[in-house]
């Protein structure tokens, strides 16, 4: 997918509302995912617009809450998600927080296209794209390929990456329970 729109910008934690900077890349599909720092060795979380966005505000729309000391009200951003939460973002100028309104507007309304190159024309994608199989029994332009072979499209989402992360915390938990029942009952021994 293409990258729309990136830049840094003001993230309200949900916890304690403190501000936070953060760097975010807003995809054609209309996932928006947010780093940590421009780095992207850390992903905080990823959106997605087309399904998980009810309402996006900018501006003086934003009646709700403060923007951090440094920025005024007319900088804000704020995304209301379909399970009663919402997003507040802050740019650094009125102008940037319109061009995110904007960009967030269109990647969320508009359809994504692919090229398909044996039949010479464009084909929607699913608003999930992401574990969906595309199978075309053309040759899809490659001479090597015979007229009878199948080609099969596996779009797998990047940022899916939890298998491990489960693994490490049933491990984390197993020690953890280890150590504390051992810490427990020993001083029943003595």
């Amino acid at each position: 997918m293409a990258l729309v729109k990136s830049g840094m910008l003001w993230r309200q934690s949900t916890i304690l509302k403190r501000w936070k900077k953060n760097w975010f890349d807003l995809w054609l599909d209309g996932i928006l995912v947010y780093y940590e720092d421009e780095n992207h060795r850390q992903l905080e979380d990823s959106i997605h617009l087309r399904i998980n966005c009810i309402n996006i505000k900018a501006g003086y729309e934003c009646i709700e809450g403060l923007p951090p000391e440094q920025s005024s009200r007319e900088c804000m951003i704020i995304i209301y998600l379909r399970d009663g939460s919402k997003l507040a973002l802050c740019a650094d100028s009125s102008d940037d927080a319109l061009a995110w309104k904007l960009a967030f507007l269109e990647t969320k309304y508009s359809p994504v296209t692919q090229y398909d190159p044996a039949d010479d024309h464009y084909q929607t994608v699913a608003p999930n794209a992401f574990n969906t199989i595309y199978v075309n029994p053309r040759n899809c332009g490659y001479p090597q390929s015979g007229s009878g072979m199948t080609h099969v499209w596996v779009h797998e989402n990047p940022f899916y990456n939890t298998g491990g992360q489960i693994a490490l915390g049933m491990l984390a938990g197993a020690v953890t329970g280890t150590v504390l029942r051992s810490l427990m009952w020993s001083p029943c021994w003595l």
